[in-house]
């Protein structure tokens, strides 16, 4: 590891009750913050253009109420960093870490003389900050009651976001699109959101990324609008009305980094690893038992078996069947979830609520998880369970410890549905816990992400995404909507999207099905979706029949999880993109595009001098009724190639790439 650290005087200093100016390594991006009567109040620019005007920052505390007003600015603290560090999972392997850093003390100048720091970090690619309460006298410990962190975007973006009816939630729905000022008053707004800012004498468009990163013993945040400037709203403790208390703790304390990503490029945002960079370094120490890999999710498509002599169920034979399919497939990990609408262990709740007697450290009659797991291991696979959150969490450190015993690989943790402090703690705890026992953790009706895979590599994926679990209920999930996540959703991080369904019917012909579900858009959408979307726990989520002897099936026997390199090649908002990600020597480019047809180049300039064996995928000509169809060739390309590849409506194109030696 390379590190480098500045103690910076000038120039972007300034002090006393001047503005404090930050800027970016490139010197592209500025920060300003000054003060008013009122609150401090920033702003932000591209290359001398405005991105966000002034903007108000206040916090409100039971003890002493308001922060923000008559506030005094000792001189700031300044500092560069320039850094490289290795991600165990991730859509980078080796990121490097250059911004330029300012701590600026806030005190009151009235009793009680509160001080608060507000720590700004300026990237190439966007600004973060966040506030910290040092230990002081006086004030031993807060009570927030609202954080008003404030966004005033220049002129009136495009806005890209989720809308949610409250706090409970588990974070799947249809992305809205519209200008930011008709937005109503008050409406709760997930994130990632992404605003399309137009701005400067010549009028060119910034993309400006609203999320945070290191949630951690904090309440999760989200935006409303009114007056078209957006405002912070935590997640209040549980039982509490929407003003109640958010955050309750003793000093020193930190809030999560309030995080901007911002480019011209809407790409730039994509490839950028600030949210890992704004979190600590692993704390797992020795990771080697923990490894990023494909998954079986039988549930999804209603644990189908041929005709068999035994009776399907949650029995040895049944996981036989799928753990056999990964051993000879290259699928890392078999998932045992339920069957028949009973999960495999011990409940007497009503669906998959868990009672009063519910055991997730106890199979349910007739399943041997240690048969289940010796087997699995002596063909080199890992099983996983699916668990609710309710019935782990009362006994974590007995089923913990029983995963263990079993030689579980990792588990999905359901059903969570909050991010209030309370939760946050929960999940954090459930990632230490599982990391001492050796099992990954992949989070579901659960929040976005916020970089904390660097701390905890095992975290392997998040959903908090509405994905193609819904084609069995409601069908909502189509071509037009996976265009948005590349865009929202994902700049969190990790996104579970249950891949894999090898069904696709044209749009006329869909109906919804619980087992064997069927799936909108291309067999080649389907594929690239691998490549586009960012899980270090990729599902193969339907049944082994439906991809043996099916063409493209040995794409997804071959294409990684977690990445050394991630590019983007093409990208509209809403309309297409094209990722290009590196493992090893090789390459992985996908193509998803929306429900319009198009030809798009793929430039290869971005390659390394050699010659490559490419096998690239591409829509049929009689996709539009034959939607599974999909014409492979293999041929050599290098960086001087540009190809112009028709993509289809709903379609897709993926392609990998393997260095010649």
């Amino acid at each position: 590891m390379r590190y480098f650290l500045l103690l910076l005087l000038t120039p972007f200093l300034a002090v006393a009750q001047k503005p404090v100016t930050l800027t970016s390594p490139d010197k592209r991006l500025v920060f300003t913050l000054r003060l008013t009567e009122k609150a401090p109040v920033y702003q932000v620019t591209l290359a001398g253009r405005p991105v966000l005007e002034y903007s108000e920052l206040q916090l409100n505390f039971a003890e002493g109420g308001t922060f923000g007003a008559n506030l005094a600015k000792p001189s700031p603290r300044f500092r560069e960093v320039n850094e490289t560090y290795d991600l165990v999972v991730g859509k980078t392997k080796t990121v490097q870490n250059h911004y330029r850093e300012a701590v600026i003390p806030l005190v009151e100048k009235m009793a009680p003389n509160r001080q608060i720091n507000l720590v700004v970090r300026a990237f190439d690619d966007g600004v973060a900050f966040r506030y910290e309460f040092p230990q002081q006298a006086g004030w031993a410990a807060c009570t927030l009651t609202d954080e008003r962190t404030t966004f005033r975007l220049a002129g009136d973006p495009l806005l890209h976001a989720l809308f949610l009816p409250d706090f409970l939630t588990s974070h799947e729905g249809l992305y809205t699109h519209l200008p930011l000022s008709t937005v109503n008053p008050d409406t709760l707004m997930d994130m990632p959101a992404l605003l399309e800012v137009t701005s400067g004498k010549q009028p060119t468009k910034t993309y400006v990324g609203i999320t945070e990163a290191a949630l951690v013993d904090y309440a999760g945040m989200y935006l409303s609008q009114r007056d078209g400037v957006l405002s912070s709203q935590l997640a209040p403790l549980p039982n509490q009305p929407r003003a109640g208390i958010k955050v309750k703790a003793t000093l020193p304390h930190r809030s999560p980094w309030r995080v901007l990503l911002i480019s011209d490029r809407v790409g730039a945002l994509i490839e950028s690893n600030m949210l890992t960079s704004l979190n600590e370094p692993n704390k797992l120490g020795d990771v080697s038992w923990l490894h990023a890999g494909k998954t079986t999710f039988p549930w999804w498509n209603g644990t189908i078996i041929p005709d068999t002599t035994f009776a399907p169920g949650n029995n040895f034979e049944t996981n036989k069947y799928y753990i056999d399919f990964c051993a000879d497939n290259h699928i890392e990990y078999h998932s045992v979830v339920e069957s028949g609408l009973h999960e495999w262990y011990v409940n007497d709740g009503a669906g998959y609520m868990p009672g009063p007697n519910a055991n997730p450290a106890k199979a349910v009659p007739g399943l041997d998880m240690q048969q289940v797991c010796d087997y699995a291991k002596s063909r080199g696979v890992g099983i996983r369970v699916w668990v609710h959150w309710k019935a782990l969490y009362p006994q974590i450190d007995a089923t913990f410890a029983q995963y263990e015993k079993w030689g579980l690989s990792g588990m999905m943790i359901d059903f969570m549905d909050r991010d209030d402090q309370e939760m946050v703690k929960i999940q954090e705890e459930m990632l230490q816990k599982a990391a001492a026992h050796h099992l990954h953790v992949q989070f579901h009706g659960a929040y976005k992400p916020t970089g904390l895979h660097r701390t905890y590599p095992n975290e392997l994926t998040r959903e908090g995404t509405l994905n193609y679990e819904t084609n069995k209920w409601s069908g909502l999930d189509t071509p037009d909507h996976d265009i948005t996540f590349p865009f929202t959703r994902m700049l969190a991080g990790a996104t579970d999207m249950h891949l894999g369904g090898f069904r696709a019917v044209p749009d006329s012909k869909f109906k919804l099905q619980q087992t064997r579900p069927l799936m909108h858009g291309t067999r080649c959408h389907q594929l690239a979706m691998y490549v586009v979307f960012e899980s270090y726990l990729a599902m193969v989520a339907d049944y082994p029949d439906a991809y043996r002897n099916q063409p493209g099936f040995e794409f997804l026997q071959q294409v990684p999880t977690s990445w050394d390199e991630t590019r983007v090649l093409n990208a509209e908002v809403g309309q297409y993109i094209t990722l290009a990600r590196r493992k090893g020597t090789d390459w992985y480019i996908g193509t998803i595009t929306n429900s319009t047809a198009r030809t798009l180049p793929i430039d290869l300039s971005f390659l390394p001098e050699g010659q490559y064996t490419t096998d690239l995928y591409t829509d049929s000509p009689d996709v539009a009724e034959q939607p599974n169809h999909l014409t492979k060739v293999s041929r050599t390309l290098s960086r001087t190639d540009t190809l112009s590849l028709p993509i289809a409506a709903g379609g897709g194109m993926v392609m990998r790439l393997q260095k010649r030696q």
